[in-house]
């Protein structure tokens, strides 16, 4: 057997052991794969190289960054401003309360980095106002879950920053600036809320739902008065990435110098999420939720969910950087190569080793873990890398969370809508269906994404 696939199989079992089968925290079952893999390949020498590479990428501090700010997002009640103006303008045609879940979750799940946690707190209005105009409770919840995990794959989800780490360790940091990087997600983030549209419109013709009644409607003109401050954050993010996209070369490298441009770059994921959480403390209605104490309590309290997180990815960086001297991605991408599958074939068994151990592994593991192999692998073949490394977000994070037995999007979805396990099972079959071929396409090449 090759070496490489031993050492994946060890991980591979060691977390499917630990994570799925004894309920234990995935950081735990990735550090123990670290551990094993040392041992075997008996390289304790080198393991203070290793802490060393995952705590010096610099990319793990936008992460801590960008779970902060999803923090302060939810605590403040800003986004729930955001759904009620898109529930007004939308929600009068036939299934608007499903396209209010598909926009209002997508993005939201972007800041909040949680599918899961997204579902609970957009759907907790989205299912209510999707069951009370006719869809049935397996396909609310489906809709919700579906539309909450694109969050993984649209900027400026923190999922992101370790696919732009994958991009670099291969290509260099001059190889890209973050900007064009986050215009191309955007880009691909575009097609796939299309098609989660042409799904809840193609569900409401089979279901015959009908739209919401005047009643049941938020006032456009209330909920613009209270909530437009909320509208805003969306600039207040991207308007950096986009500037840094457009006036790289005629402004910022003419006065800052080529190295200066290159740094500001690097440095907007660091300082973007700090003012964005600051613009959502000052936006925020309830200003005794962000006085000084409280959100010193508010990141107390969360130190659980940001701590396994983050440990996820450093235990990740260490496994990649003991992978890089093992050679283990080359290997794997001799032995995909050797099947002589061609470009559509590769591109098709790729979306389904991700799909397959997306059911075990989380999203984000998969990235730092194999982000490098894939986009060696398929750039071998054809494809556009930096496409794929922009594609690694969603093939890995978004599969991830709407597959079973690990789509816990699913089920936090059927809890709030109390639907039929069967029934969002087998409806659930779908989106994932929809969402592969998709993946096909785009990794293809057959579709224009922008800022490419």
């Amino acid at each position: 057997m090759p070496s490489c696939l031993l050492y994946l199989g060890i991980m591979l079992a060691i977390i499917v052991v630990w994570f799925v089968l004894l309920k234990r925290p995935v950081y735990e079952a990735v550090l123990l794969s670290f551990l094993a893999l040392l041992t075997i390949t008996q390289t304790w020498g080198n393991v203070l190289t290793y802490v060393d590479k995952a705590l010096s990428t610099s990319l793990l501090y936008s992460m801590v960054a960008f779970v902060a700010m999803s923090i302060i997002l939810t605590k403040t009640k800003i986004i729930d401003s955001c759904i009620a103006i898109i529930l007004s303008v939308v929600g009068r045609i036939t299934g608007g309360a499903g396209y209010t879940a598909v926009v209002a979750s997508a993005f939201m799940g972007a800041l909040s980095g949680s599918g899961p946690g997204n579902v609970m707190a957009t759907g907790a209005i989205t299912i209510p106002a999707m069951k009370r105009s006719g869809f049935p409770a397996h396909l609310a919840a489906n809709v919700e879950s579906n539309a909450s995990y694109m969050g993984n794959m649209i900027p400026p989800s923190s999922n992101i920053v370790a696919a732009l780490g994958a991009f670099t360790a291969l290509y260099g940091e001059d190889s890209i600036t973050t900007g064009q990087f986050w215009i191309i997600l955007w880009g691909i983030s575009i097609w796939f809320i299309l098609q989660r549209i042409l799904m809840v419109w193609s569900f409401c013709k089979y279901y015959g739902v009908k739209p919401m009644s005047k009643e049941e409607l938020p006032s456009l003109r209330d909920s613009l008065r209270y909530g437009w401050k909320g509208m805003l954050l969306p600039v207040v993010i991207l308007l950096p990435f986009i500037l840094d996209y457009l006036l790289k070369d005629s402004f910022f490298t003419a006065r800052l110098g080529a190295e200066g441009a290159k740094y500001f770059s690097s440095s907007t994921l660091l300082f973007v999420g700090g003012v964005a959480a600051l613009y959502a403390c000052l936006a925020a209605k309830d200003k005794k939720i962000v006085t000084p104490h409280n959100l010193a309590k508010m990141f107390g309290d969360a130190i659980k969910t940001i701590a396994p997180a983050i440990g996820v990815c450093v235990f990740g960086y260490m496994i990649g950087a003991l992978f890089n001297d093992l050679n283990v991605a080359e290997e794997m991408g001799t032995i995909l190569m050797s099947w002589n599958f061609g470009k559509l074939g590769t591109v098709i068994a790729i979306c389904a080793i991700t799909c397959f151990m997306g059911m075990v592994i989380p999203g984000s593991s998969l990235v730092v873990i194999f982000g490098s192999t894939f986009i060696t692998v398929l750039s071998a073949v054809g494809c556009d890398p930096l496409l794929v490394a922009a594609m690694l977000p969603c093939i890995c994070g978004v599969m991830c969370g709407i597959t079973p037995p690990l789509g816990l999007g699913m089920y936090a979805g059927m809890t709030l809508a109390e639907s039929d396990f069967n029934k969002t099972f087998i409806n659930n079959l779908w989106w994932v269906a929809a969402q592969f071929i998709l993946q096909v396409v785009v990794l293809m090449g057959w579709l224009p994404i922008l800022g490419l």
